[in-house]
């Protein structure tokens, strides 16, 4: 049986990223910014209850120990997929996606609810006001990205500076590239994890990561930028790094995956630099 729409329901919802707004709006902002796009046919708008209607369904797969996978079929926008990490202090989910519906609810509350959510970047900010209110848990966000919430809500949390504490055993951190609020998470449990959405993404075979400014219009990230960026998370251990998409996830040698990934990327743009190209 069709859920009853609710007023929040029937907000904005961006097509080509995602984001829902709190209001009608002409135009998009995180599409209008060169790190996204607007598609070839103008922007193109939805609603939680119109994707609920095109007859999606919800998504759970482990991705990893401790770490499932939590999105929709069919995908929307980016087709990014969340995690939900069930740790010692409860579930905390990483990232958030466009998608929410009372099976998927249901499904979560049966594996313990959220106590809590942190978000990467506005690209994956989503439907982060509906997943909040709909398991009553805080949404963590930098603060220097707070321009970008299309919907502000009273459940947001917004942190400052380079790393902020959000357990025993997690950290988010903000290493400055994609975006200037941008964050991982790093879980330390076992051998370590980083949660990195795409502000570091991991490649399809899982052996290389990467930094951009923009993936969409491929616009290379400072290199400046890449390197404080890697001396930062360097000093955390991760055996596995998580990516923002189904599978895209490093299994093993985490920190050195981002080492020589780094190296490739300040070697190649040193030479672009110096003119020493084939």
């Amino acid at each position: 049986m069709p859920e009853d729409p609710t007023p929040a329901d029937r907000l904005p919802v961006c097509r080509a990223c995602g984001t829902q707004y709190a209001a009608a709006r002409p135009d998009c902002p995180i599409c209008l910014d060169e790190r996204q796009y607007v598609g070839r046919d103008g922007q193109q708008w939805t609603s939680l209850a119109e994707l609920r209607a095109e007859g999606r369904t919800g998504r759970f797969e482990e991705q990893g120990p401790d770490v499932l996978g939590v999105g929709c079929e069919p995908a929307v926008a980016i087709g990014q997929r969340a995690l939900l990490l069930r740790t010692s202090a409860g579930n905390v989910l990483w990232d958030c996606v466009p998608y929410l519906d009372e099976a998927m609810v249901r499904a979560v509350e049966e594996l313990g609810g959220i106590a809590m959510i942190a978000v990467s970047h506005p690209h994956f900010y989503a439907a982060m006001v509906d997943w909040a209110h709909a398991f009553d848990a805080p949404v963590h966000l930098h603060e220097a990205d707070r321009s970008w919430v299309g919907r502000p809500d009273r459940s947001l949390r917004f942190w400052s500076g380079r790393t902020h504490r959000l357990t025993d055993e997690l950290t988010l951190i903000n290493p400055g590239v994609h975006f200037p609020g941008s964050a991982v998470l790093h879980w330390s449990a076992g051998q370590g994890a980083l949660f990195t959405g795409d502000v570091v993404n991991v490649g399809p075979d899982g052996r290389w990561v990467s930094m951009m400014h923009s993936f969409a219009n491929h616009v290379p990230e400072r290199p400046q930028a890449v390197r404080a960026a890697a001396e930062l998370l360097g000093r955390y251990r991760f055996e596995r790094i998580y990516g923002g998409w189904w599978h895209r996830i490093v299994a093993a040698d985490g920190n050195e995956v981002l080492a020589r990934s780094v190296e490739r990327y300040l070697r190649q743009t040193a030479e672009v630099a110096t003119g020493r190209v084939d």
